[in-house]
């Protein structure tokens, strides 16, 4: 078992959850999260006066996916979250966790048969 945590583009959200729907992944928690990478945020004029901005908005999908399932899903993600035609600085980052155990709370089920539908 894996948890895969994709920092993405708001923008991008929706082509990422139709890729992983295309692969049978529809469990995902989405949390609005801001941050800095490489573009160091951005400057913007508000009222006449240059307000810079450190942290930008994105997007955080956590996805907790059987061992079949890692490779197909960082594929989906990575494909869909890309802008053309070769990516740019700020389209994201994928993390690819070990995931010791897993309980579903409704029916007390462990390991993969926790996260499978």
């Amino acid at each position: 078992m894996k948890l895969i945590t994709a920092i993405i583009r708001p923008d991008k959200f929706d082509d990422v959850q139709a890729a992983l729907h295309a692969i049978d992944v529809y469990l995902m928690t989405v949390t609005d999260v801001r941050g800095c990478g490489k573009q160091r945020g951005f400057t913007e004029l508000y009222r006449g006066a240059e307000v810079e901005d450190r942290l930008v908005s994105r997007l955080k999908l956590e996805i907790a996916v059987n061992d079949a399932f890692v490779e197909a899903c960082v594929e989906a993600i990575l494909q869909s979250s890309r802008t053309e035609p070769t990516g740019s600085i700020g389209d994201g980052k994928i993390f690819v966790l070990p995931m010791d155990d897993c309980i579903r709370i409704r029916t007390g089920e462990r390991g993969p048969q926790a996260i499978g539908p």
